[in-house]
């Protein structure tokens, strides 16, 4: 994989935050991504203004990568009637509008690709994912029959679930390249495989849901199977000019089984087969071992992009309780990760990306703001070390002039 940034000129003083990164044929502006963030306000799958307001904001407040939400690969691997989806042409359109408005401002569009697995067939935050029920069919939102690896013991018996046989396998990889070619046209240029949180692919990781006995289970090596395919079949429809990423969740969560040495073995293979960076998350698989909590303190996943780093030899992207300029700075140049992603923080503060420039290279951060915003700042900020006079206006004729400009 080529990544490259001009940091790597001796005499460079840019933060490393702020310095470009070329990964494979795209050049990020910065080391800033926002993280995919489920919005539950798609169209049948597709985005709406509210998708375009929400990731415009983000491009012009300066991040280098804009990541859209979890897409589903087909209907029914949404969470709720509310997820996006990519697995019909005619979703193509509306994102292709998200995505062009997104390289107007510079930033990279980025798509991530997933699938629920047994955890769908439900209502959205909101609602705590409640499951949906035959009830809610007269609301037009009739459940549906999930997949899933495997049947567990003492499951709920609802929502209705199917373990998935080798067709079904089949058919999801199928599902899985088709909305890839989709997300070309779409006009995104970073693909990322979901494979965190709990949904299908991390069911097939965790020997808490995977108690297959076929080549898909047993063994680390045949849990990771399904993921590995998924990453070679994308790997295979996505342009090879255009980075592929892939989210791991790298512990189960309390007490879970699979760890941190699991995702190890996992990126080697991922690496293996052309996956260019590692998307350290973790969490959504429960159970009843001595797994501990991950506690959600500043840069709690941190560590795994660190190992994972040194490790594997992959690129690594760091996510979680992020906040502060200095702190991503400091991930970064202590070589722990390669790519900082912020969700809520940027919820918060969507121009979080300039702040932080402005916090590390002064004025000279207006640069990632669109022009017709940038001038006005900078303009506020030459009135403002203005001496004034005792009407409390500028002081001569001239700065009144400059005034009216602004």
């Amino acid at each position: 994989m080529d990544t490259t940034s001009n940091n790597d000129q001796p005499g460079n003083a840019l933060p490393l935050l702020l310095t470009p990164m070329t990964i494979r044929g795209v050049t990020l502006k910065n080391r800033i991504v926002v993280s995919p963030m489920c919005q539950y306000a798609s169209d049948d799958g597709s985005p709406v203004d509210w998708h375009l307001v929400h990731l415009g904001k983000m491009a012009i407040g300066g991040a280098g990568i804009v990541f859209g939400e979890e897409t589903a690969v087909e209907a029914r691997g949404r969470k709720t009637y509310q997820c996006a989806g990519l697995w019909s042409d005619h979703q193509i359109a509306a994102y292709r509008r998200v995505t062009d408005f997104i390289k107007t401002h510079g930033a990279v569009p980025a798509i991530q690709l997933g699938h629920s697995g047994r955890k769908g067939s439900c209502h959205g935050a909101i609602r705590d994912w409640a499951a949906l029920t035959d009830e809610d069919a007269a609301s037009g939102y009739a459940p549906w029959v999930n997949i899933k690896p495997s049947t567990l013991p003492n499951e709920p018996l609802w929502p209705k679930t199917k373990e998935m046989d080798h067709d079904d396998i089949r058919v999801v990889l199928a599902n899985w390249r088709d909305s890839i070619l989709r997300a070309v046209d779409a006009g995104f240029q970073i693909l990322e495989i979901h494979g965190a949180h709990g949904f299908l692919i991390h069911q097939f990781l965790s020997p808490i849901t995977n108690h297959r006995t076929d080549g898909y289970g047993g063994s680390r090596e045949g849990r990771m199977r399904f993921a590995v395919e998924v990453a070679t079949m994308a790997r295979a429809a996505w342009p090879k000019e255009l980075p592929l990423f892939f989210r791991v969740s790298a512990v189960d969560g309390k007490g879970g089984a699979w760890n941190l040495d699991d995702t190890v073995a996992l990126s080697h293979a991922l690496k293996q087969v052309g996956v260019d960076v590692i998307d350290c998350s973790s969490g959504g698989i429960p159970g009843h071992s001595d797994m501990p909590i991950v506690r959600r303190i500043p840069g709690y996943q941190v560590p795994f992009a660190d190992r994972i780093k040194r490790e594997v030899g992959i690129a690594t992207m760091a996510v979680g309780l992020i906040t502060q300029a200095a702190q991503a700075e400091t991930i970064l140049r202590d070589g722990r990760a390669d790519l900082i992603a912020l969700g809520r923080e940027l919820i918060w503060n969507p121009n979080w990306p300039v702040h932080a420039a402005k916090e590390l290279i002064g004025e000279k951060a207006y640069e990632l703001l669109p022009v017709k915003y940038a001038h006005r700042l900078i303009r506020r900020d030459v009135v403002g070390r203005l001496p004034i006079n005792k009407t409390g206006g500028p002081s001569t004729p001239e700065d009144d002039a400059l005034t009216e400009k602004t």
